[in-house]
């Protein structure tokens, strides 16, 4: 599960469209499942309810015992829903939502990731404030 999957699935319902994940079986008889938010199909995610991400991530802000800017800053959006923020993370996060900048200016990565992923939320379904899309 990539890391936009597991940001999907900690502000997404379960049954949200944006965690779907796509089966098949593999030679062998096992079955691998790939979940990526990109697969979801457009309308499967017009038809689901949005959610209110901006609710959803406040909700869990007030719930938290540190005071975490979640809104602008990557790192306090993956430390609020429980994710390992560090920087190989936030590298890994850049190449799923294929990144062209360099990454060894973490500053100017951190800002385009914050500005992605909302928009990424934004595209599978959450009602994302327009501020926050960029």
């Amino acid at each position: 599960m990539g890391i936009l999957a597991n940001i999907f699935s900690k502000i997404f319902p379960s049954s949200h469209p944006a965690n779907a994940s796509p089966t098949g079986a593999t030679p062998g008889g096992s079955t691998t499942v790939t979940t990526t938010p990109a697969a979801t199909t457009p309308s499967a995610v017009a038809t689901a309810p949005p959610v209110d991400v901006d609710q959803v991530l406040s909700d869990m802000a007030s719930k938290n015992p540190e005071k975490l800017n979640w809104r602008t800053s990557i790192v306090d959006l993956m430390k609020l829903l429980g994710l390992d923020s560090s920087l190989d993370h936030r590298k890994q996060l850049a190449t799923e939502l294929h990144y062209s900048g360099d990454m060894d200016d973490s500053a100017t990565m951190n800002i385009w990731l914050q500005k992605q992923v909302m928009q990424q939320l934004a595209a599978n379904g959450g009602k994302v404030p327009a501020g926050l899309v960029g």
